[in-house]
């Protein structure tokens, strides 16, 4: 079963309908029993940061889905916020992320972006850098939705799966081992987000 983490943050619903656009069914899991039984998890985000870490940490669930991700290797991927979370800090608020990623959460530097306004909004183009599960059959092209004023930066680029262009390359998503993160939607992504879930389903 597809467990996605509901802290009270995300695009719950929209994600659930993608997934099943894709052909597989996913729980919203409130509960710590939930995430135990999980054999996929999903960690959505959306807003600031801070407000994202504090709820999951108010929630509960943090531990359970670290013992799952970390000691279990359950497969774990974070859209948006979801994906910055997995770093271990960010530019935008003062809390510590889960750290399971080296590397931080950056803004946009607007110096780099000329006319370009932030936050960067819309469809845009991405290279796949690192052939994974997750990049499968997703044609010469593939381009996705994003909303965001910050993107992540790892310590070590081999963890680079995706990179857009705003301005200057930046990474569109992750991938350590079990772990992947996205910082477009892909429940907004129409045939390539339900392309990159389908895979994760796949999994």
């Amino acid at each position: 079963m597809i467990t996605i983490v509901n802290y009270g943050v995300g695009n719950l619903a929209s994600i659930k309908n993608m997934l099943k656009k894709a052909g597989y069914e996913s729980e919203l899991a409130t509960d710590i029993d939930s995430i135990e039984k999980a054999t996929k998890i999903i960690l959505p985000g959306i807003g600031a940061f801070d407000h994202c870490m504090i709820e999951f940490n108010k929630s509960g669930l943090r531990e359970m889905v670290t013992h799952k991700v970390i000691e279990e290797k359950t497969p774990l991927l974070g859209i948006c916020v979801g994906l910055q979370m997995l770093m271990e800090n960010s530019e935008e608020g003062v809390e510590k992320g889960l750290g399971w990623i080296a590397g931080k959460t950056i803004k946009f530097k607007k110096e780099k972006l000329g006319d370009l306004k932030i936050p960067h909004m819309g469809w845009t183009n991405v290279q796949i850098v690192k052939n994974t599960s997750l990049t499968e059959n997703l044609g010469d092209q593939p381009r996705f939705y994003f909303v965001h004023s910050y993107h992540v930066q790892p310590d070590d680029e081999s963890d680079v799966m995706l990179k857009a262009h705003y301005g200057y390359d930046f990474t569109a998503a992750l991938n350590r081992n079990n772990i992947y993160g996205a910082q477009f939607h892909p429940e907004k992504s129409h045939k390539y987000g339900m392309q990159i879930l389908g895979n994760f389903g796949k999994l």
